[in-house]
């Protein structure tokens, strides 16, 4: 037998009892003849101690025992000396004397600190990972994904729904990100892709009557990385039939709040989730998924700016732009041109030629800007935005995109680095109504979420007249300025399904060729059908209060979406390329 107890277990009430231990030397410590050990699992720690006096040949081999050595105890429970209690554990007011030890495993000196917090470079932890896991931080991020994970479960199967495993060697069907491509032995130059998600799998799920379909879902795209996305992902996946938006997103509602309340009670959250629609929050915030924990709406200037000699400004107007203002309130004195400067770099990273802006220090207006505007200009300004003493506005005049973007960047940037988020909330948004269709910078045109995609009823019409102008029945839910799903009704007309098609230049051919299992499918009988997926890794990351997603996975990619520990990607042999038949280009 290895243990009795695990290392978070035992307390005053086994005082006096005979038990076996095993872990981890977590910490050595040698005062003055007794050996004190702190000896660690994954549930917690225990304190034991060597005492020549009562066990000296269980003493003698404890003075060779270093950090992260795997060991067997056995021994007696006992109180801790009066005054030498740890209340911050468990185990903190016992320690085991111990009679018999075995040493299970020795260990090298770890590259890093197991037991401490302080930042180690990352590309080491990602090196030895299964070093890194040992750390209780990470432990605990793994703990809660694990919770989290059940309780979804528990959640969606108490509501009918049915756990349905989906093949993750599946057909090419591009819809937007790159694919991993897994090419085949049996079929010579054919290749099965990883899919991006079960999307088009789970509404053939739905076509088959299963009426109520989750997954915990592995997912995969070949994509530039970000610190909230991986090569690789988890998404909790959800499809239901005979439903409509609304009933997606007060399922999804109630999942997500009772996670949030059992996960992090000391967070606030709305009693009901507001919603706001996509247009909205670009004209407001200048993000589809706007963090409101803090409050630092825009107001729109291109009215005032119709006619204006302020040729900068007029002249987007005159093609059809917008001119946008951010105000900062109270705070002008800490924005010295350095970090106007850095903030209009941030601009710019969204296409933004520049960042104007207005000061206003006592009753004087400070800007290199003045001058070009007029006296009935700057009155209309000062009181469309109610500007006061120790303001700071900042403007973005551009094609709505760009202004809009490149403004709400900057929003962001001033939330955090003068510290206006309130860490103590959990804001809560639905977005609707986002757009059918989006331009890439190519000019072609793509679907907002994929071509499946309802437009919303009121707007089909528009399809025929002015298909930029559609708004979908797409929805998305954001926590705290990140988006943690999406997902939208699904059309289930075939002569809709169609003339999406055609406008994303979808040839019959083509459709056929892409997504002809899914489109002959619908020719037997489909249901309406309504879904949504979540990003688990990004969830669980805000959860934990973690800066990415690395820190909630136990074995991530880094940066560059390589696998540091294992040394992938790797080169196959020749042999390999050969039975593949190929090429090694």
């Amino acid at each position: 037998m290895f243990r009795t107890h695990n290392l978070s277990e035992l307390n005053i009430d086994h005082i006096d009892a005979t038990v076996i231990l095993s872990g981890f030397v977590n910490r050595r410590r040698d005062h003055g003849g007794l050996i004190f050990i702190d000896l660690r699992d994954r549930y917690g720690l225990t304190q034991i101690v060597f005492d020549p006096s009562d066990f000296a040949d269980a003493h003698k081999l404890a003075e060779s025992l270093r950090g992260e050595y795997v060991i067997r105890v056995e021994g007696k429970v006992r109180k801790r000396p009066d005054g030498m209690s740890n209340s911050k554990l468990p185990t903190g007011e016992i320690e085991v004397l111990i009679s018999d030890l075995k040493i299970l495993s020795e260990a090298q000196t770890p590259p890093f600190e197991i037991d401490s917090d302080d930042v180690v470079n990352e590309e080491l932890r990602l090196k030895y990972r299964y070093l890194d896991l040992r750390r209780s931080k990470l432990q605990k991020n793994l703990i809660m994904r694990h919770n989290v994970i059940k309780r979804i479960r528990d959640f969606l199967s108490d509501r009918q729904f049915l756990e349905i495993e989906t093949p993750v060697l599946i057909k090419g069907t591009p819809e937007g990100s790159r694919e991993y491509m897994v090419p085949s032995r049996l079929y010579p130059g054919s290749y099965f892709v990883l899919p991006q998600s079960p999307q088009q799998l789970k509404q053939l799920l739905m076509v088959a009557g299963m009426d109520k379909y989750f997954q915990i879902a592995r997912c995969f795209r070949d994509e530039d990385l970000r610190g909230d996305r991986q090569p690789e992902f988890t998404q909790l996946d959800l499809e239901m039939s005979f439903v409509t938006d609304k009933d997606v997103i007060e399922l999804n509602s109630e999942l997500v709040q009772s996670l949030l309340t059992e996960y992090r009670p000391d967070l606030k959250q709305p009693d009901a989730i507001p919603h706001m629609t996509y247009d909205h929050c670009m004209n407001t915030y200048g993000s589809d998924k706007p963090d409101l924990r803090f409050d630092l709406p825009f107001a729109d200037a291109t009215e005032i700016f119709q006619n204006s000699g302020f040729q900068a400004f007029a002249s987007v107007v005159a093609n059809g732009g917008i001119v946008k203002v951010l105000k900062v309130p109270a705070i002008a004195e800490q924005f010295s041109r350095k970090v106007i400067s850095e903030l209009e770099d941030v601009a710019k990273i969204y296409k933004a030629k520049g960042m104007a802006y207005i000061i206003k220090s006592g009753s004087e207006l400070k800007s290199p800007i003045l001058k070009f505007m007029s006296e009935d200009e700057i009155s209309a300004l000062v009181d469309l935005v109610k500007l006061e003493n120790g303001d700071i506005l900042f403007f973005a005049a551009d094609e709505f995109d760009i202004a809009c973007n490149s403004l709400g960047a900057v929003r962001l940037e001033v939330g955090k680095r003068f510290d206006l988020i309130d860490e103590t909330q959990a804001a809560l948004l639905w977005v609707t109504e986002f757009p059918m269709f989006e331009k890439n910078d190519d000019g072609s045109v793509q679907a907002c979420h994929h071509p499946f995609t309802s437009p919303m009823m009121e707007d089909v019409h528009l399809l025929d007249s002015d298909p930029h102008k559609c708004r979908s029945i797409g929805y998305d839910i954001v926590l705290n300025g990140s988006e943690i799903g999406g997902g939208s009704q699904r059309i289930h007309d075939a002569a809709l399904q169609s003339k999406v098609f055609d406008l994303l230049n979808i040839s019959k051919e083509d459709a056929d060729k892409r997504f002809g299992h899914i489109l002959n499918a619908f020719s037997y009988g489909v249901p309406p059908h309504a879904g949504i997926a979540w990003g688990l890794d990004r969830f669980v990351m805000i959860l934990c209060g973690e800066p990415n997603i690395r820190e909630v996975i136990a074995f991530p990619k880094d940066s560059k979406a390589k696998d540091l520990m294992l040394q992938a990607p790797s080169e196959p042999d020749m042999n390999t390329l050969k039975e593949l038949r190929i090429k090694n280009y």
